[in-house]
């Protein structure tokens, strides 16, 4: 049902939504769903839809018609170009040359060969020897810290992530920031702002918008007083 109603209010706003990930629930229903949005401003608005929802209804799959209440997670990302360019100036990076120990052939103490990469601005060192040239050393050894540069990028990528995601309370009572209520009676509810209305249907066919502004106005004056 939630599905649903954020794929009206793509349609209702012009946007682009696909679903490119469902998961159906273990009897029926879904169990999740990944979509995508695009058009302007959709991340601005939807982050507003982040954290847990809360539906109350006559399950249509209890024989016994019994009112059942469900939980569902509502975790909104922006799109990040996976791309990420890693670019390695020479004035960060310290070379050092040493002659290559161990087992290797002729070359091995023979000429420094072996190449050492200290990348000051992140303390990362790499090294190799095993090539018998400087050169094809200090090759591999920009490769495997462009490598771990990258690493670090994913990292700070994941973290921000995170950080945009919104809360992601537990799946339970009281964490909510919304409810929709069908039975006993009709009344759709934003915990965060205290805003209600009744129109149960139309919010469910995705006329959510009251709700995103009231929020997003909830959450500037918020950070205003801050």
């Amino acid at each position: 049902m939630l599905m649903r109603m954020y794929l009206r209010w793509a349609e209702l706003h012009g946007y682009n939504a696909q679903a490119i990930d469902l998961q159906p629930g273990d009897e029926a229903g879904i169990k999740g769903a990944t979509i995508t949005f695009s058009g302007d401003y959709a991340y601005g608005y939807l982050m507003a839809e982040a954290g847990v929802h809360r539906l109350v209804r006559i399950s249509p799959y209890d024989a016994n018609k019994r009112r059942h209440t469900s939980f569902a997670a509502v975790i909104v990302y922006p799109e990040i170009e996976e791309d990420i360019p890693i670019e390695v100036r020479e004035e960060d990076l310290k070379i050092d040359t040493y002659r290559a120990s161990g087992a290797g052939g002729q070359h091995v103490n023979k000429t420094s060969s072996a190449v050492r990469i200290t990348h000051m601005p992140t303390g990362i060192i790499v090294a190799c020897q095993n090539e018998r040239s400087q050169h094809k050393n200090k090759a591999i050894c920009m490769k495997v810290l462009k490598a771990r540069l990258y690493d670090l990028e994913l990292k700070a990528k994941e973290k921000k992530m995170d950080d945009l995601a919104g809360d992601k309370k537990g799946i339970a009572w009281g964490s909510q920031i919304r409810s929709y209520v069908l039975q006993p009676y009709r009344l759709v509810k934003d915990h965060r702002t205290g805003l209600e209305v009744g129109d149960v249907d139309s919010v469910l066919n995705g006329n959510i918008d009251v709700f995103i502004k009231e929020y997003l106005m909830f959450k500037t004056t918020k950070q205003g007083e801050a």
